[in-house]
This record gives structure tokens, sequence and C-alpha cells, in this order.
């Protein structure tokens, strides 16, 4: 959970808002799915939220960093 976080933090902060703000606002929206789950503790697909939460940060990131090099 706490790389999800950090991997959205990171990508917010690398201009993805902006960017890709549809791919970071997906990632937020699975980091708050684990959240829930978790508190439910449904474990499984707490990791499974999580680790997409993840994925499309690093995608946001990527598009931000892609945006960043062509400026």
């Amino acid at each position: 959970m706490s790389d999800a976080r950090q991997a959205i933090a990171v990508a917010r902060e690398a201009g993805a808002g902006e960017v890709a703000a549809d791919t970071l606002k997906e990632a937020e929206s699975y980091l708050s799915s684990a959240e829930r789950k978790l508190n439910e503790r449904d474990y499984l697909r707490a990791r499974r939220d999580a680790l997409e939460a993840k994925s499309k940060a690093l995608s946001a990131l990527k598009a931000a960093e892609k945006s960043n090099s062509t400026d």
C-alpha cells in the first residue's frame, strides 16, 4: 500500500496531474479501493488493488516524464 502511495506522490510531483490526469485519477481510485478492502479485511483484493494503483501511477509518471523531456 505504501508503494502505491509513494508512486502516486512521485507521479503528482512530476506533473502527471496535468499530463495524465485520467491515469493518475485511476491510480488514486484503486488506492482508495485498496484501503477500503483492507479495512474490510479482504486482504487479497486489497493487495490486488494496491498493485493496480501502483501500476497506474507508474504509467502516469512515465507520461509526465516523457512530456517533461520534450519541453
